[in-house]
């Protein structure tokens, strides 16, 4: 008899970039109605909501905002903010309700207008003012969020001997990925001299070393495997949870270049009994090209300190040894703030659909999708496989 999980029975999203004249509430609600169909079912069937705060749009209860927009009455709903591990929180939030009996099927939906609502650099000011930096150790020195980060990439470098083109070569990648995506935001190529070149930031980070700003939604409809198998789509069975927090803020890691992803992704791979040479495809928070690397080691995909080598000559490209964000993640895909992680999940999903099109890994029967959240502090991992892997 096979064994009764929590599975992703339907995805949907709106495309990324500039979209104008729509809210977030909007652009949730395009992402919902799509990941509803998707699945072959009806407003009237879901039971569950969970959502993420709406920061362009003020909202008291954002869950029961986008269920009440939507028609939905729900029996659970839940707000959530872990920042950029809240996409991956959010199905583990869900199948939890699900074992729970709460309700029968969720839908997790996040959407924001960051670009259009307001300038990119107000954008950027309102994440800056968002917490990321301690309020009485931190902001007085008035650090973006890049110059946070930017602290783990000197770190990383002076202790490993990493470089800069190591870095570049992710950004490359992702870039690669998203040009096969119709609904990226940035589909250009780029090469490494590229990346090195482009405007700084904060050192060592130059321009393209940085996620994008922008606007969009997806959204996900989870519900159990014997339900799942009477629906129109492929079960994608979630299989392993896990989540680590490090530090809150910057200051206060003990350790720059390892975080708690080394406790999130031990949780997720014991619990589904899996190892990382398992994994054939990886969606991993790539808010800034150091964090796919740290990410790579504290998840065992590498030694620590062997992140720079490792992505060297193509390895986590399509046709590589581990495809990484095969959608171009938030560097080239997308990101829309909160909302950004979420892609990964439901570009997982595609993956282990075989539907990716011309950016499909062939066979890819396992996933792992990673978020990071804070200042590379607070992490949530979860593997995903077809229901003949599981």
């Amino acid at each position: 008899m096979a064994t009764l999980r929590p599975a992703i029975a339907g995805i949907g999203e709106t495309r990324l970039g500039r979209i104008a004249g729509r809210t977030a509430l909007q652009l949730q609600a395009e992402a919902a109605r799509a990941a509803i169909a998707d699945a072959g079912l009806r407003f009237e069937d879901i039971d569950g909501v969970v959502a993420l705060p709406m920061r362009t749009q003020p909202s008291m209860m954002p869950a029961a905002a986008i269920a009440h927009y939507l028609g939905i009455v729900p029996s659970h709903l839940a707000t959530l903010d872990l920042a950029g591990a809240s996409g991956v929180a959010m199905v583990q939030e869900a199948a939890q309700a699900l074992q729970a009996g709460s309700c029968r099927h969720v839908l997790c939906v996040s959407g924001q207008n960051m670009l259009s609502h307001r300038s990119r650099d107000d954008a950027i000011r309102q994440m800056a003012e968002a917490g990321a930096a301690h309020p009485q150790f931190e902001v007085p020195y008035g650090p973006l969020i890049p110059s946070l980060y930017a602290l783990v990439a000197q770190r990383h470098m002076h202790e490993f001997g990493t470089t800069r083109a190591q870095m570049a070569e992710v950004a490359v990648a992702m870039r690669a990925h998203a040009a096969l995506n119709p609904g990226a935001h940035k589909r250009e190529p780029i090469t490494v001299e590229d990346v090195l070149a482009a405007p700084p930031v904060s050192s060592p980070f130059g321009v393209l070393d940085c996620s994008l700003v922008s606007d969009g939604a997806c959204a996900a409809v989870v519900t159990m495997s014997d339900r799942a198998r009477d629906l129109p789509r492929p079960v994608v069975q979630l299989l392993g949870f896990g989540q680590g927090l490090s530090h809150t803020h910057v200051g206060e890691a003990r350790n720059l270049v390892e975080t708690g992803a080394v406790r999130s992704g031990a949780q997720a791979f014991r619990a589904s009994g899996l190892r990382p040479s398992d994994i054939d495809v990886a969606m991993l928070y790539d808010c800034f090209t150091i964090t796919v690397l740290v990410e790579l080691e504290d998840l065992g995909f590498c030694p620590k300190g062997e992140g720079g080598r490792f992505v060297e000559g193509g390895r986590i490209r399509l046709g590589g040894e581990l495809p990484v964000n095969t959608h171009g993640g938030l560097l080239s895909g997308g990101h829309p703030g909160l909302p950004g992680g979420f892609f990964h999940v439901t570009e997982a999903v595609r993956q282990l659909r075989g539907e990716a099109g011309a950016r499909q890994v062939p066979d890819a029967r396992i996933a792992l999708v990673h978020g990071n959240g804070g200042i590379i502090g607070m992490h949530a991992t979860m593997t995903m496989g077809r229901a003949d892997a599981a």
